[in-house]
């Protein structure tokens, strides 16, 4: 078994912008030669966050909405008492949604269903410069 690691780096707008990352992963895993195996693909920040959906305009948009009501940002958070930032509500959708998923490849391809997409959602409330971290594992 081989192990490569791999990063992606990219600029966001925060405030709950979805990035499809799925063409940066394929072209990662391209590099890797490799072509049976998994990859694990993890964000190291504490207000965004990787999973896979439907990248499409409207479930984008149902989405941001979504966050909205999951965690207000007119709330009081004691996060945000004596922090400027007043970032708290881009914690707790974070740590909702998560850091990191795992994604299987077959024959060089990663096995994603027809309508899914892998993407990265920047849930700060300031732009950023961003990082997400790819570990491949496979023959």
């Amino acid at each position: 078994m081989n192990i490569i690691n791999s990063k992606i780096n990219f600029s966001t707008s925060g405030n709950g912008q979805i990035v499809d990352i799925t063409e940066q992963v394929k072209n990662e895993l391209k590099k890797s030669k490799l072509l049976n195996g998994i990859v694990s693909i993890f964000t190291p920040g504490a207000t965004c966050a990787v999973t896979t959906m439907e990248y499409e305009p409207g479930l984008v948009k149902d989405s941001q909405d979504f966050f909205n009501q999951l965690v207000f940002d007119k709330n009081s958070f004691n996060h945000d008492s004596g922090n400027p930032k007043g970032n708290a509500p881009a914690h707790l959708r974070a740590f909702i949604f998560g850091p990191s998923i795992t994604v299987p490849f077959e024959n060089a391809g990663l096995q994603l269903g027809t309508w899914q997409q892998i993407v990265f959602i920047d849930f700060d409330n300031r732009p950023r410069n961003r990082e997400v971290i790819l570990k491949f594992f496979g023959n």
